[in-house]
């Protein structure tokens, strides 16, 4: 099993993006989902979009904003589950300036000391949000949009906490493609048990995903080539970012902006071309 979430200090960094979103909430079996389409109303369903959040989960605005571009440049609908039935394991007060730079950098003592201490205030949200309990209750929630509105694909995008579900989610076999953002802690058998599609966009500099098993889940991918098992995938790694620069950034530095740009133009042309040509 995955690692706890919060496994580096760039986890309770970041920033909050600026825009109003244009969807709403609404509620599948109990859980709390925004929505936003970007298909014409007479369009029959084809694909759709499930976003799986960091820890701030819905209270972030960033992951609707996010949610928002996705469904208007996939002009398809987007759903963004809420993850931790309204407790997630950070608020979104807790991402103060003191907290950043969230670029690439050394890990501070003092960061470290703040984690563990977050971490402790934490311990009984994180239980309640454990994979036996989040994995269930998502992949439950996917198949009944999937089933209630007729799509024909899903993709899903995992940021952080929300990639590590996703890869979890594979052997569900509810989605048809991932792109994980700079995933939580995974292992060397849950990577390569994903038999679907995959984009990775990685951080320069990530304590949860560390060098070592971001080179080896490459490896894995690149072992199956010529083989039944080869299934497409890409590795994008972003200079100057740290954990957190596709879903939280700072863009007063060009490097994160530049990340955050390019993720999201990987995400949108990755589902282009696995859900939709």
């Amino acid at each position: 099993m995955s690692s706890l979430p919060l496994s580096c200090p760039d986890c309770v960094r970041g920033s909050i993006l600026e825009g109003t979103p244009t969807g709403a909430i609404n509620k599948v079996n109990g859980v709390d989902a925004y929505f936003v389409s970007g298909a014409p109303s007479d369009a029959p369903k084809g694909i759709a979009v499930v976003l799986l959040t960091d820890a701030f989960g819905l209270p972030l605005v960033n992951s609707k904003l996010i949610a928002d571009k996705i469904a208007k440049d996939l002009a398809c609908d987007v759903w963004v589950p809420d993850l931790f039935d309204g407790q997630p394991f950070l608020k979104v007060g807790s991402m103060t300036a003191s907290l950043l730079p969230d670029r690439a950098g050394a890990w501070p003592l003092w960061d470290k000391l703040r984690l563990i201490f977050r971490m402790l205030l934490s311990i009984q949200t994180i239980y309640r949000s454990r994979a036996s309990v989040v994995d269930p209750r998502t992949a439950e929630f996917i198949k009944t949009i999937r089933e209630k509105n007729n799509y024909s694909k899903l993709g899903g995008v995992g940021y952080c906490f929300g990639a590590g579900v996703a890869v979890r989610l594979v052997p569900f076999k509810l989605l048809n493609s991932l792109v994980l953002a700079h995933p939580s802690s995974l292992s060397q058998v849950e990577i390569a048990a994903i038999d679907v599609p995959t984009s990775w966009a990685c951080a320069e500099d990530d304590m949860s995903f560390k060098p070592a098993i971001r080179l080896k889940a490459e490896a894995i991918f690149a072992e199956r080539k010529d083989k039944e098992t080869f299934v497409p995938y890409e590795f994008v790694d972003y200079k100057g970012t740290a954990h957190g620069f596709a879903a939280r950034p700072n863009l007063a530095y060009e490097d994160v902006k530049a990340g955050f740009e390019g993720s999201l133009a990987q995400t949108v042309g990755w589902f282009q071309k696995t859900l939709i040509e």
